[in-house]
C-alpha cells in the first residue's frame, strides 16, 4: 500500500460501516468520524448512536455528531484536522463548500447507483421498483450539486428476480467497501482520472412515501413483482385480507389469471392485472416475516379471496 491517508469518515446507518471498517484494515489513519446525532428510541427514549457512531467507538476512533455543518466554527474544527480526504457514505447531511474543499483531495461519494441514474435518497429502493437489470456503486468526486460530481471508480452487479431492497443493500455495502480503497489509492497517486458524468439518463431516486406502499393489484404481475421487492423489507409494500393489513416481502410471476387481487391457489397466488404473482414471503400486523407455507399454517387465506 501507499502511504496511510488522513481520512474522515462521514456516514450513519448499517449501509456504511463495511466501508469504515475497510478504510481501518487498510492502514489508512482515521483521524475523525463524523455521524448523524444519536437517535432517541426504545423504552425510557435512551438515546442510541447510529452504527457508525458505535462502530467508530469501539475502534477508538472520534466522534463528531453535529446538527449542521453549515457554522464557521465547525468548518473550522473540520479543516483543523488537516485531511487528505475526506470518504462520504450515506451520511445525511449536506456538506458546505467549505467541508467540501477542506481536504487536500476533496471529498469522496461511495453511491449505490450507475450514476447519472438514481442520484438522491433511495437509489436501491428505486432501481428495483424500476425493474433495473443492472446497478452498482460509483465512487464520486462531490460537488455541490446532488450527486453530480465525476466519478472516480465503478463497480456493477446484476439485480436478480430474487434480490430485494434488503439483499441488494448489503451486496452493494460490501461492493463498496472493496471498492474504496483501490480508488482511494488511485486517486491519491494519480493513476485513476474522474470522468464527468453523461448528460443523458439522469433520474432521480426521491425518498420512499409510505403512501407508495398499498399495492394495486390491477398493474400487471412483474411490475408488482418489482414494486414489493423494491419496498421490501421496508416500509414494506401492502395490502389488506378480510380488513388485516398484511406486507408482502418476496414474491415471484408466474401464469394465472383472475380478477386483479383474487386469491387463485391455496398456495397464496394472487391475479394481477395481467400474470399473476406466487407470494413466498409475508408479515402480519405485529408478527415477524414467515414464509408463505407458515404463514397460512396460522391465518388461511383461502381461494378466492379478494385482496384490496
Amino acid at each position: 500500500m501507499a502511504a496511510p491517508l488522513r481520512i474522515a469518515f462521514m456516514g450513519t446507518p448499517d449501509f456504511s460501516v463495511p466501508t469504515l471498517r475497510a478504510l481501518i484494515d487498510a492502514g489508512h489513519h482515521v483521524v475523525a468520524v463524523y455521524s448523524q446525532p444519536p437517535s432517541r428510541a426504545g423504552r425510557g427514549k435512551k438515546e442510541r448512536p447510529s452504527p457508525v457512531h458505535a462502530f467508530a467507538e469501539k475502534h477508538g476512533i472520534p466522534v463528531h455528531t453535529p446538527a449542521s455543518l453549515k457554522t464557521p466554527e465547525e468548518q473550522e474544527k473540520f479543516a483543523a484536522l488537516d485531511l487528505d480526504v475526506a470518504v462520504v457514505v450515506a451520511y445525511g447531511l449536506l456538506l458546505p463548500k467549505a467541508i467540501l474543499e477542506a481536504p487536500r483531495l476533496g471529498c469522496v461519494n461511495v453511491h449505490a447507483s450507475l450514476l447519472p441514474r438514481w442520484r438522491g435518497a433511495a437509489p436501491i429502493h428505486r432501481a428495483i421498483m424500476a425493474g433495473d437489470k443492472e446497478t452498482g456503486v460509483d465512487i464520486m468526486m462531490m460537488e455541490e450539486g446532488l450527486d453530480t460530481g465525476p466519478v472516480l471508480l465503478e463497480k456493477r452487479v446484476d439485480i436478480l428476480p430474487i434480490d430485494t431492497t434488503g439483499s441488494l443493500h448489503d451486496t452493494l455495502a460490501t461492493l463498496g467497501a472493496e471498492t474504496i480503497v483501490p480508488a482511494l489509492e488511485g486517486l491519491a497517486d494519480g493513476s485513476l482520472t474522474p470522468r464527468p458524468q453523461g448528460e443523458e439518463g439522469v433520474t432521480y431516486a426521491k425518498k420512499i412515501d409510505k403512501a407508495e406502499a398499498r399495492i394495486d393489484w390491477t398493474r400487471p404481475a412483474e411490475e408488482l413483482h418489482n414494486h414489493i421487492h423494491g419496498l421490501s423489507p421496508f416500509p414494506g409494500a401492502w395490502c389488506e385480507v378480510d380488513g388485516e393489513r398484511l406486507k408482502l416481502l418476496q414474491a415471484e410471476v408466474t401464469d394465472g389469471s383472475g380478477a386483479p387481487g383474487e386469491v387463485i391457489s391455496d398456495q397464496l397466488m394472487v391475479a394481477c392485472g395481467t400474470g399473476a404473482l406466487k407470494i413466498l414471503k409475508a408479515q402480519r400486523a405485529g408478527k415477524g416475516p414467515m414464509i408463505t407455507d407458515d404463514l397460512l399454517r396460522g391465518f388461511p387465506i383461502a381461494k378466492g379471496v379478494i385482496l384490496t
